[in-house]
């Protein structure tokens, strides 16, 4: 595996969050979204799940196709494996945080629940809900981060909600009125500046309040 990791200013350690990338690859958006993270006081590491098929190829299209032929459950392990380097990093504090966007929304959900209390924030954007059967399995604190306007992702938010709940998980929730699906990527159509920026100013207040004061 190969990622992209950013160091803030400082000798640490730092608060750690894992850059969990959307359905493509490492491109240069999830990258930009580690480097505000390192400004904002984070140890930062977006791994590119695309890295055993030759890594990001250089453009959204082709990286989308790349990653529809990767073995899936390796991706995921891959991922889950990310998580557990940076958390035990010699730059890490050893809290761990991790945010993801669209198919990385959805892996921040599947981290939770694998790794338990190993996680102790997690921020999903726009993400396909785990097996609710697994909900009990989540230890950390959660910011969910919808679309308005996301049907297939927001049918299952109510049976995810309702299993974080009877299983007592900490967890918040938004919809961005007048958004769509990928409105925090400022690289396509589909970006809203205004719910964009909200969303990222409460990412980063979640993590600042679960794992420590940070910048």
């Amino acid at each position: 595996m190969r990622g992209y990791l950013v160091q803030p200013a400082g000798n640490g350690p730092f608060p750690a969050v894992l850059v969990i990338h959307e359905n493509r690859g490492l491109n240069p958006y999830v990258e930009d979204v580690a480097r505000r993270l390192g400004v904002a006081g984070f140890l930062a590491l977006a791994p590119d799940g695309l890295a055993p098929a030759g890594g990001y190829p250089g453009n959204d299209d082709d990286g989308r196709t790349l990653q529809s032929g990767l073995d899936q459950a390796k991706l995921r392990q891959d991922i889950i494996n990310s998580a557990r380097f940076l958390k035990s990093h010699a730059l890490s504090s050893g809290k761990l945080g991790a945010v993801g966007f669209c198919w990385g929304g959805g892996m921040v959900n599947q981290l939770a629940t694998t790794l338990g209390a190993e996680l102790a924030a997690g921020v999903p954007f726009y993400g396909a809900a785990p097996a609710v059967g697994e909900v009990p399995g989540i230890k950390a604190a959660l910011l969910v981060q919808h679309a308005a306007n996301d049907e297939r992702i927001n049918a299952q938010w109510p049976a995810y909600e309702a299993a974080l709940k009877a299983a007592a998980v900490p967890h918040e929730a938004f919809f961005y009125e007048g958004t769509q699906h990928g409105f925090h990527n400022n690289s396509t159509p589909r970006y809203h500046e205004a719910a964009a920026n909200l969303a990222w100013e409460r990412t980063l207040a979640h993590f600042r309040k679960h794992l420590a004061s940070a910048g």
